[in-house]
């Protein structure tokens, strides 16, 4: 239930009325969008300015502060500064092509992932990096687009209260965050396998040199999506065998489902580019297949000529003394033998089914 009642109470002067409450979808998203929240009452806030941040530090409350997009270098190291976070995490930060890991600093955990998501409206997918900070009581996200993301829903349970996101500590919030990055993927990869199967429809149907681009944009996509997913595998496995200190005991048992569920998304990913492989198989063995029969009608067109052409030449030397010269009926039979050629040539061919 949130407190809206008073403007302070242990969360400080940052108590908003429901009526303050920023949709990120609805409004042009804030560089800061904060979130301190307990069992009882939550408090949300989103803001530009770095000093709105600098009273969280030390809240008994579990906050996290999602940051979007890569922010300038003064204000990332303000953040360090503010909570103790190594020059060396701030500049990976800063670098978007970072592979998927976890690196432990004692005080903190640092996770590099990536996430992908749909925008409907222009039908395109994103990719970005995410980087995420765990520490004593709070989380902080750093995102590489401000164009959206795939943690709505878990803004909309601290809102509302549901599950036990507002009971548990920071651990089970990571874990909730890295569970919609992965629950994202099925959607993204249940889109594409969508997508194959029309191609393979289409390719069976009537391929034509348009499909080979697309089965190379779906290509690429899943080779991002393996090289994305594989390493994120071995992040959740370290966090599921509590290599780390800010791990709870009873956040274990769901990073092992989100384990599960990686493990059967390689699965699904494996299955989907041996099907685009062979979609490029059948592709290049129909394009040869229709070379062939038009190369076979053409071999079948010069071989019934090729007599008929032999007819003509030795009627067109136009020698002095040729004996069927000066025959009145030479030329219609000449005709009429050179189609009767024709037509035996063609019903021998269809006789051997080559036509």
């Amino acid at each position: 239930m949130t407190n809206t009642d008073s403007k302070k109470n242990e969360f400080g002067n940052f108590l908003q009325d429901d009526e303050d409450h920023v949709d990120s979808n609805d409004k042009e998203r804030k560089l800061f969008h904060i979130f301190k929240y307990n069992d009882n009452q939550y408090q949300e806030i989103q803001t530009e300015f770095i000093d709105d941040v600098i009273n969280l530090r030390d809240s008994q409350s579990i906050t996290w502060i999602n940051v979007d997009g890569i922010c300038q270098e003064n204000i990332l190291s303000k953040i360090g500064s503010i909570f103790g976070i190594h020059h060396l995490v701030l500049e990976d930060i800063l670098d978007t092509t970072q592979r998927p890991k976890v690196e432990d600093y004692e005080n903190y955990l640092y996770i590099v992932v990536k996430m992908v998501y749909s925008q409907s409206q222009l039908n395109e997918i994103i990719s970005e990096q995410v980087s995420l900070i765990l520490g004593d009581k709070f989380v902080i996200s750093f995102q590489e687009e401000k164009k959206g993301d795939v943690f709505e829903e878990i803004r909309n349970r601290i809102r509302l209260g549901k599950g036990r996101l507002r009971k548990a500590g920071a651990d089970y919030l990571i874990y909730a965050l890295l569970d919609a990055i992965v629950d994202n993927y099925f959607l993204m990869v249940e889109q594409i396998g969508d997508q194959l199967e029309e191609l393979e429809d289409e390719l069976v149907d009537h391929s034509s040199s348009k499909i080979l681009p697309r089965i190379h944009f779906l290509k690429r996509n899943m080779i991002y999506f393996r090289t994305s997913i594989w390493p994120m595998r071995e992040v959740i496995g370290s966090l599921e065998r509590r290599e780390f200190p800010f791990i709870e005991k009873a956040t274990v048992v769901y990073l092992r489902d989100i384990y599960d569920h990686i493990t059967q998304l390689i699965d699904t990913i494996e299955t989907d580019r041996e099907l685009i492989s062979s979609m490029i198989d059948i592709y290049l063995s129909s394009i040869n297949n229709r070379l062939n029969e038009v190369m076979k009608v053409l071999t079948m067109i010069a071989t019934i000529f090729m007599p008929l052409s032999f007819i003509a030449g030795i009627y067109g030397m136009n020698f002095r003394f040729m004996p069927e010269l000066y025959w009145k009926w030479g030329y219609p039979i000449t005709l009429f033998a050179m189609g009767g050629i024709a037509l035996i040539m063609i019903f021998f061919f269809k006789k051997k089914k080559w036509l």
